[in-house]
């Protein structure tokens, strides 16, 4: 990573290879399309709870969510130049989708941007689904992958024997495969309570 001296701490530096996948949930990029798409969602949801208001808002919102699904590097910055205005990252976020709206013909909708809502009520939502994702898309492939990492490594070495030890002290006989399957049991079983969550 070029600018790496300027980095806040390892992790943007010198661990960035480590860490770039995770740029996609956690970046302020990431943060704002996150708000941007919960922002359009809910505005669809009031849409389906028949507000009279909205009696003409289109039901097909494939424009409406492709504001969000083609978020860009430009139309992140677009909202930090508004940020930089109002000094209010959310509010920002709303005054971006307001001038979407206008330029896809739904500008007499603006006043139900984030209608009801608190800021808050975006920022929890948007980290709680980043996490989410990021747990799917990214975690559990990995710990499955070590996993099978394990299971093939315990397969392989059932065959070759050791000592186990009890309190530090020698005691019965074991093999390696064995004991390495003890670690992807008890991985196994955290793996099953992450998905349940």
């Amino acid at each position: 990573m070029e600018n790496a001296i300027y980095s806040i701490s390892p992790i943007d530096g010198r661990y960035y290879k480590y860490t770039e996948c995770l740029k996609n949930y956690f970046s302020e990029f990431a943060l704002f399309k996150y708000r941007l798409m919960i922002e359009i969602e809910y505005l669809i949801f009031l849409k389906k709870m028949q507000l009279p208001e909205l009696k003409k808002f289109p039901s097909n919102n494939n424009d409406l969510k492709n504001i969000y699904k083609n978020f860009s590097k430009t139309c992140c910055l677009s909202i930090k130049k508004i940020e930089e205005t109002i000094n209010h990252d959310v509010k920002a976020v709303e005054y971006f989708i307001a001038d979407k709206l206008e330029l896809i013909g739904l500008g007499e909708f603006k006043s139900f941007i984030h209608f009801g809502l608190t800021s808050q009520d975006i920022n929890n939502n948007s980290i709680t689904l980043s996490i989410k994702n990021c747990t799917e898309d990214v975690i559990i492939p990995i710990i499955e992958k070590i996993l099978e990492n394990l299971l093939e490594k315990a397969s392989n070495w059932r065959h070759f024997k050791m000592i186990s030890h009890t309190h530090g002290q020698p005691a019965v006989p074991t093999t390696i495969g064995k004991e390495i399957m003890v670690f992807y049991y008890r991985i196994q079983k955290q793996l099953n309570q992450l998905k349940n969550i």
